[in-house]
């Protein structure tokens, strides 16, 4: 069993608390919109972290981390990057990846929206798309959200939606 930490669009702010929720996971995964470097010393210090880069990251995090990233964990084929979309509402180059003939992921992660979202899609054999809603203080959302789950013998498994509290507070 290999257990994430998965998180997105955290825009510069970090969470005190989301390294103590992260403290059992294997690995930490975020999703895009990172905004300053410093957000990932901590979670990087704790855990290794997977990381991509969403539309208001700087060329320093750009060059750090890629704009998508696919993996496989325990025989779970991963596709990760921050724009992507939804069941019936992909973004464009999404669509065309995935209508491409190519391996379908198992799981798919974006984040963008900061919407807490888990939803399968059929079309695409069932694929487990995810969106763990935004961890950051800055958007439209109203709670602040993390997801921990596990993956173990090509299945996603204990899924938790973690609320961190409203966007502007800095705890419940």
């Amino acid at each position: 069993m290999h257990k994430i930490g998965l998180l997105s669009d955290t825009h510069s702010w970090l969470d005190p608390r989301i390294p103590e929720f992260f403290a059992d996971v294997d690995e930490i995964w975020h999703a895009g919109d990172i905004g300053d470097l410093r957000v990932m010393e901590p979670l990087e210090a704790i855990k290794p972290v997977v990381a991509v880069y969403g539309n208001i990251d700087s060329p320093t995090l750009r060059h750090r981390y890629p704009e998508q990233v696919r993996l496989e964990r325990e025989g779970v084929r991963i596709w990760m990057l921050h724009i992507g979309g939804y069941p019936g509402r992909y973004a464009a180059p999404v669509l065309t990846q995935l209508t491409s003939g190519a391996p379908t992921p198992n799981l798919f992660i974006c984040g963008h929206s900061h919407i807490a979202k888990v939803q399968r899609d059929e079309r695409f054999g069932g694929m487990l798309t995810m969106n763990p809603g935004a961890a950051g203080r800055q958007g439209l959302h109203r709670m602040r959200t993390v997801f921990r789950f596990a993956l173990e013998t090509g299945r996603v498994r204990d899924l938790e939606v973690i609320e961190l509290g409203l966007r502007g507070a800095l705890h419940p």
